[in-house]
């Protein structure tokens, strides 16, 4: 995709707040630190559109950014900060799982996870959580920069059986620093926001 408008449009903690209109939504979701906002600077080629931070746990809203005035990127809270406290993740919890469960906008999750480390409990259970919504994840692995390729497969295969990563669930390598992965990625970005077929009575 060429991208040829990127803007932070709203931060929001409850629907009231959220961008009006029917735009189609690509959330992203991950552990705190784990690399979401130097992905989505990489996708949009900006450099600080999306602010990254050395503090884990900082990003406490549900970010919107509008791109090409067709659709938006949603970035919430990282999850898995020991740090905060329970009550501030319970809120986060709480405001997220709002978000997941009324949000209509919502075409697809990517999920974020560190290639260098077994998913945590914590991306199991994301994983899990958007699976019973039956929300379509594009899975995301980062930081693979970091690790040398000839032990990408075994990485792969941790990522897939820590998961139960389903068949039809995309897994994509990429990294912020290589640009390795930008294409695919958009590629399943793009797929998603095809236009859902109405006509669809299966349902």
């Amino acid at each position: 995709m060429k991208v040829t408008q990127a803007r932070f449009e709203i931060s929001a903690v409850k629907p009231q707040q959220y961008p009006s209109g029917l735009q189609p939504e690509i959330a992203l979701a991950g552990r705190s630190n784990v690399g979401k906002s130097s992905l989505i600077n990489c996708l949009l080629n900006r450099k600080n559109l999306a602010r990254t931070s050395s503090k884990p746990g900082k990003t406490q809203t549900i970010n919107f950014y509008l791109i090409n005035n067709q659709f938006y990127f949603a970035d919430v809270p990282g999850y898995g900060f020991a740090r905060v406290s329970k009550s501030m993740r319970r809120s986060w919890g709480k405001m997220m799982d709002t978000y997941f469960r009324q949000r209509a906008n919502i075409r697809a999750v990517i999920q974020v996870v560190d290639f260098r480390h077994p998913p945590s409990a914590d991306d199991q259970m994301m994983y899990q959580y958007l699976k019973s919504l039956k929300i379509p994840i594009i899975l995301v692995a980062t930081k693979i920069d970091k690790i040398g390729r000839t032990k990408w497969q075994k990485h792969l295969k941790v990522v897939r059986e820590t998961l139960q990563l389903q068949p039809q669930d995309e897994l994509i390598l990429f990294s912020a620093v290589t640009k390795y992965g930008k294409e695919e990625l958009w590629k399943a970005i793009e797929a998603k926001l095809e236009p859902m077929d109405t006509n669809d009575n299966s349902l």
